[in-house]
């Protein structure tokens, strides 16, 4: 059965190598990475290679629910592309591409089978529009 493929998308105005940075750095990545402010990401480790692997806590503010969100690196091409697969071996494809001083970033993600796809799209836009708020305001 093929997964289904949800893709999101943004454009930032900030030249790729900062953008690159930004995504791919931990004390960064625990400003950014949430889908609403009643969220938070108290911590972050990324060790960005083939082969390496990331993990980036995701946790309610309440302290009501939390998760890893995990997963090993594929292929990783410098301000260019990031490729992992999760631990229940769904893929990610982000592409960063530089045009007169912005950056377009685009994710390709397989959906999981547990939660609606729009649902899925939407947590991810809002991850990605918080990404390029922070890169913005830095």
């Amino acid at each position: 059965m093929t997964k289904k493929r949800i893709q999101i998308d943004t454009s930032i105005n900030a030249p790729v190598t900062h953008v690159w940075d930004a995504y791919n750095t931990p004390e960064d990545i625990k400003m950014w990475n949430h889908a609403s402010d009643d969220w938070e990401c108290p911590s972050s480790e990324n060790d960005l290679r083939v082969g390496g692997k990331f993990k980036n806590k995701m946790a309610a503010k309440d302290g009501s629910f939390s998760f890893d969100f995990e997963g090993t690196y594929t292929e990783v091409t410098p301000n260019k592309s990031i490729s992992y697969v999760l631990g229940d071996e769904r893929q990610a494809d982000i592409t960063f591409q530089e045009e007169a001083g912005k950056t377009n970033m685009k994710i390709v993600f397989d959906a999981d089978d547990t939660h609606d796809a729009e649902m899925q799209r939407s947590g991810w836009q809002s991850i990605l529009d918080n990404f390029r708020k922070h890169v913005e305001s830095k």
